[in-house]
């Protein structure tokens, strides 16, 4: 039955937590994944929306839980959050005002994963995708598939779009074209709602991506992974990203190690980036450096002309994220910047966040 009993509560007070720590942990950059002498295990890697995710999800492990599930167990907390606008409730919606999830699961015990894609009114994908996996044979259920496969698992269905997404997809939609019937309130980008997004996101580009991607590793340095998203801001409605498909927003192989990205989608399915990285850790690259040479294959791939910049470099940021079975961790961007880090717990250590590697700086 899915686990209905997070709190708002919970959530502030997990979220107060971490920061607390990392805050007087100091600068992240100035840190290293790697404790002195032997890899601590467990140990979870995930986005830099996981600070807290990281944490319970090796807390969950130390007590005996499958990384797989407390995988999930972590990024329960963003997919409540209505402050994280890129993953379950409070995900900034599609071009129709409609907020449809994506996750995904996989077990590297068992060589077994789940997913759903285009969820709608379900708080935790993740959790869903967790029951795929659980109670069926198949991989993927989709759309209205997904949603009654959820009601017969007991899940709760409930507005997703929080008042603050609303107002920041109407100001997005009044905004997005001079040749349609909608008007822009000269007013609108007054609204706190909005500055917030502003201050956070930039006015620049007025579609970020998000998502949380977690790789978990057990104390005997059992696998499992878990990626959850409200996907592209303003998306095509059905559209689909890397998120929920095996191979390109995650992957994990029990015998080898774990990855996830998140970011521009398209290029992680073009370059299936998670299994890349899982078959170049394979061949003896450590996480980090087997993240940088799935970017590397990205760059390469990127070849029509309007996603690259001047000088041929995607335009688009990419971030990989990785584990191995002996507990070492790595990430990796396609471009520097504030946005570009991920999360790192160990057993017996308060999580902290760090800097990802990079190909390109702006």
């Amino acid at each position: 039955m899915p686990d209905h009993s997070i709190t708002r509560r919970d959530l502030i007070a997990a979220t107060a937590k971490v920061a607390a720590v990392a805050a007087v942990a100091g600068p992240a950059g100035a840190q290293s994944a790697k404790p002195a002498g032997a890899l601590v295990r467990p140990v979870a890697i995930s986005s830099m929306n996981g600070l807290a995710a990281v944490k319970v999800a090796v807390d969950k492990m130390a007590a005996g839980v499958p990384p797989v599930e407390a995988a999930v167990a972590g990024v329960a907390l963003p997919e409540a959050d209505p402050d994280d606008i890129t993953v379950g409730y409070g995900g900034l919606p599609n071009e129709e005002g409609v907020v449809q999830l994506d996750a995904a699961v996989m077990d590297g015990v068992t060589m077994r994963a789940g997913a759903v894609a285009a969820l709608e009114r379900i708080k935790h994908p993740a959790q869903v995708a967790l029951a795929v996996m659980r109670g069926t044979n198949r991989i993927l259920l989709v759309g209205d598939g997904a949603l009654r496969f959820a009601r017969a698992h007991g899940f709760l269905e409930e507005n997703l779009l929080t008042e603050r997404s609303r107002k920041i997809w109407l100001y997005w939609k009044e905004n997005a074209s001079q040749k349609d019937d909608w008007l822009p309130d000269p007013g609108e980008v007054d609204d706190p709602d909005i500055q917030w997004f502003i201050k956070k996101y930039g006015d620049a580009i007025f579609r970020p991506t998000g998502t949380i991607h977690l790789s978990a590793c057990g104390p005997a340095g059992q696998l499992g992974c878990c990626t959850t998203t409200s996907g592209l801001a303003f998306k095509i409605p059905g559209r689909v990203g890397d998120s929920p498909l095996i191979g390109c927003g995650l992957y994990c192989e029990g015998e080898v190690g774990s990855s996830g990205g998140t970011g521009h989608g398209e290029s992680n399915i073009i370059s299936v980036g998670a299994h890349t990285v899982v078959e170049l850790m394979r061949q003896g690259k450590a996480p980090e450096a087997a993240c940088l040479a799935a970017l590397e294959r990205v760059v390469r791939n990127t070849k029509l002309d309007y996603l690259r910049d001047e000088k041929g470099r995607p335009k688009n940021n990419l971030l990989l994220y990785a584990l191995n079975r002996a507990g070492d961790v790595g990430s990796a961007a396609l471009w520097a910047g504030e946005r570009s880090k991920y999360a790192v717990c160990r057993a017996g250590s308060e999580p902290q966040l760090l800097e990802c590697a990079c190909l390109f700086k702006r």
